[in-house]
């Protein structure tokens, strides 16, 4: 019986996400047992044509040739899964979409007229119909991993929804907002970091992006209560998943 094919494809991003698919290791070899990797051109020069069983896609959209491209891609694939920030959000590049892109670009390219981009850096969702999505910047390989066995085995992928404060409390770990007054996202953020940095006494900086009913407004008064600005605040959210919408409409409450 022939094995699902897989395919890993990059639109506007860094690599990191698919980068976290090759930090896999071990696993890595037991994925690629049981799939056929036709097209990664993170790992591999040999890219194969659709259709695929499975399409893993890094990136946000910003060119009108992206647009054009993720709509072919959708038709190719059975499964689309969107993977990290860019593609779930419009990443930390959607920044673009609160501001005037001509002006960026004659700002930093000698010769602007050479650029064709979008006034906008959009999620894949925006274009076409996903199956999944996967938070982070970057992703977790946990997750990744189960997702993609998930898949394989035709259920349901077992991705927690509950915020990243539900991460320190299992991890035991003290808050740092209740202890030391250190401004975090954490209660707001979908858990999937493990919650890294509220390990190292650091506030979450949102990078998994908004947790389910996240009450960003209620965070932000705390915040506020404890000597954060409005411009503390509106920086906070105006990051890694600036263009999803509760961090979007509670920065947009400061700015």
């Amino acid at each position: 019986m022939p094995r699902p094919r897989l395919a890993v494809v990059k639109f506007a991003s860094c690599d990191g996400c698919q980068l976290s698919l090759l930090d896999c290791e071990d696993e890595l070899i037991a994925v690629a047992g049981a799939v056929e990797i036709v097209n990664f051109p993170e790992a591999s020069r040999a890219m194969q044509p659709g259709p695929y069983d499975v399409t893993l896609v890094e990136g946000s959209i910003t060119t009108a040739h992206d647009a054009e491209r993720i709509r072919q891609m959708r038709a190719d694939s059975g499964l689309l899964v969107t993977i990290g920030a860019c593609a779930t959000s419009g990443g930390v590049q959607a920044l673009r979409n609160f501001a005037d892109v001509d002006e960026m670009v004659r700002a930093v390219y000698a010769r602007p007229d050479f650029i064709s981009t979008l006034a906008t850096s959009t999620p894949i969702s925006d274009h076409v119909k996903v199956d999944f999505e996967l938070r982070g910047c970057p992703i977790d390989k946990r997750q990744l991993l189960e997702v993609v066995s998930a898949l394989l085995a035709g259920r349901r992928p077992v991705v927690p929804a509950h915020s990243v404060c539900v991460e320190c409390k299992l991890a035991g770990k003290v808050c740092v907002m209740v202890a030391h007054g250190t401004p975090c996202l954490g209660p707001v953020t979908h858990a999937g970091c493990g919650a890294l940095c509220p390990g190292y006494h650091r506030g979450c900086y949102g990078c998994f992006g908004p947790a389910e009913t996240a009450n960003t407004g209620a965070l932000a008064a705390q915040w506020q209560s404890l000597g954060a600005s409005h411009r503390d605040v509106y920086r906070a959210f105006r990051t890694f998943n600036a263009a999803a919408e509760p961090f979007r409409r509670e920065a947009d409450q400061h700015g």
